[in-house]
């Protein structure tokens, strides 16, 4: 019977700092932080990300072949190279109003982040 107590009184003393207080939002934070870093490693891992980049960077390629210099064909290979790379190029620069890059012109930027 005190072991249930025991075990009421943590779960209780759990919730008031989970949702009362500011005390574990940042190691729920880096819980989560963690837990999308390994999510990533295991979608690369079984593939299924890989297949859907794969897809569209065939249909992105085949649009734009003609359009891009060799520079931006190359820099497009590397955006498309892994899934990390291709969720970091669509964050950085397809969010908002956001239409420079190093590599690309800005036509051709908006015409990939339209595609993407």
């Amino acid at each position: 019977m005190k072991g249930w107590i025991l075990i009421a009184i943590a779960a209780a003393a759990l919730y008031y700092f989970a949702t009362r207080t500011d005390k574990l939002d940042e190691p729920i934070a880096q819980t989560e932080a963690v837990l999308k870093k390994i999510e990533r490693k295991l979608d690369a891992m079984t593939g299924t990300q890989i297949i859907r980049i794969d897809k569209k960077k065939s249909q992105l390629l085949a649009n734009i072949d003609d359009r891009l210099s060799g520079v931006e064909l190359h820099e497009t290979d590397s955006i498309l190279s892994t899934p990390d790379a291709f969720n970091d190029f669509k964050q950085q620069y397809c969010q908002g109003n956001v239409l420079s890059h190093p590599v690309f012109s800005r036509d051709n930027l908006q015409f990939i982040c339209d595609n993407l």
